[in-house]
């Protein structure tokens, strides 16, 4: 499947990053690397990611950093959309199931 970034997901990730970088340039290269590993991951296991109380959203857990990325699927193009990326300690936009 192909990943897409919604604009809001896109803006997410650039707001994460800039904000580590201010506090340690290295660290903000290892989230935004965990976080693109984890959207990678759903490319190949789509359903990876627990549902949530939306319909047709799920939310996979970065490994090591505490960001979740929201996403759905649309089988029939074949495509991933990454609808935002949030640290685990903000309010959230879904809820599991």
């Amino acid at each position: 499947m192909k990943v897409r970034f919604t604009p809001r997901a896109a803006q997410d990730l650039i707001e994460i990053a800039d904000y580590l970088n201010e506090q340690n340039p290295a660290a903000a290269l290892r989230v935004r690397d965990a976080i693109l590993r984890c959207v990678q991951t759903l490319a190949s296991f789509p359903e990876i990611g627990r549902k949530q109380n939306i319909a047709g959203v799920r939310k996979l857990p970065t490994r090591g950093f505490p960001s979740l990325i929201y996403y759905s699927l649309d089988s029939e193009a074949d495509e991933i959309a990454v609808l935002t990326i949030r640290h685990a300690a903000r309010a959230r936009p879904y809820t599991d199931l």
